[in-house]
């Protein structure tokens, strides 16, 4: 492939992710050279593929996407299947009609190869686009985590690599925060999931501390709620600092920060939902810039903490008197 190509397809996957992730793209900032871009090559093929199920948003946000059939999607999946093979080495069919630039496929291929990535984690990815498909509700939290290792872990397990590593006990760790960060989304997310139809907060769960999708629906923030939330939030800080046990065995120049960043930043936003009461329903969390940048020197100024023992994930309390499990 031509390096002029290459460069448009860096060049267009950098100024994707810092349109449409702008904490991903912070977190950058201590990364350099190649594995920079990498890093940018990366998201943009993750944001297309996330735009297969839940539409094209990359314009400027004021125009609906098209209404697609499943049948569609799955058909585009399948391309997208395909494709991930043939950057692999495999039978290149029907890349015209990917859901990306030929430059981006180009730059992905680039990146795949450069740092020997599995193919495993994005044909799982996949199949976490295709269980967006197929459910919009999770019985128990093991359901959930699944669709969280597929859509969010298995980033994590793309991402290492990229940053380098010495010892493969880093990659559950990595999948592990790759399962925070999206347990955060969920959480920060759930009024714009409920207009969607999705619920991704576990059904038993729900139940246990007597709320309903009708409570959800009437944004009702009581303390059946805020039981609900500090539990979740508990779940959340666990996994990311569970992903942070990974950090020493990063090698690469900047690597170690960036995921050290990634969790800080993630883990601000679970602060902010305390701090607003778990009301995320009148207003979306997040971490403005001054505080991202205050949080940025904290992690460059600190060392990378030793390693430590394992981390428990939290149990569900005793169910409040009266409610029904």
């Amino acid at each position: 492939m031509s390096s002029a190509l290459l460069e448009e397809g860096y060049a267009r996957a950098e100024d994707l992710t810092r349109r449409h992730a702008r904490t991903f793209a912070f977190s950058s900032v201590v990364l350099f050279g190649q594995r920079r871009r990498a890093a940018f090559a990366l998201y943009a093929f993750c944001r297309h593929l996330d735009d297969l199920v839940d539409g094209d948003n990359h314009g400027d946000g004021k125009v609906a996407a098209p209404v697609v059939s499943t049948d569609e999607i799955r058909a585009r999946l399948a391309i997208a299947r395909a494709a991930v093979a043939a950057a692999y080495g495999e039978r290149r069919t029907g890349l015209q009609a990917l859901p990306w630039h030929e430059s981006e496929f180009a730059a992905f291929q680039d990146t795949v190869q450069r740092y020997a990535i599995p193919q495993a984690p994005f044909q799982d990815l996949i199949d976490g686009m295709e269980m967006d498909l197929s459910r919009s509700r999770y019985p128990t939290f093991e359901a959930l985590r699944l669709y969280c290792h597929r859509v969010a872990g298995v980033v994590g397990l793309m991402m290492t690599p990229v940053l380098g590593y010495r010892d493969d006990r880093c990659l559950p760790h990595a999948d592990e925060l790759g399962i925070a960060l999206q347990l955060t989304n969920i959480l920060r997310d759930v009024r714009e999931d409920l207009h969607r139809d999705r619920v991704y907060l576990p059904q038993d769960e729900l139940r246990h501390f007597g709320l309903t999708e009708d409570d959800l629906r009437a944004s009702c923030v009581d303390e059946r709620w805020r039981g609900l939330m500090r539990f979740q939030v508990a779940r959340a800080r666990a996994y990311a600092a569970r992903g942070q046990l990974g950090v020493p065995d990063l090698k690469g120049f900047g690597s170690q920060r960036v995921a050290r960043l990634m969790g800080t930043l993630y883990t601000d936003i679970l602060t902010t939902i305390e701090a607003n009461g778990y009301d995320v329903f009148a207003t979306r969390a997040h971490v403005p810039t001054g505080r991202k940048v205050r949080l940025l020197l904290g992690v460059l100024l600190t060392p990378t903490p030793a390693a430590r023992g394992p981390v428990e994930l939290p149990l569900l309390p005793a169910p409040a008197p009266g409610v029904a499990t």
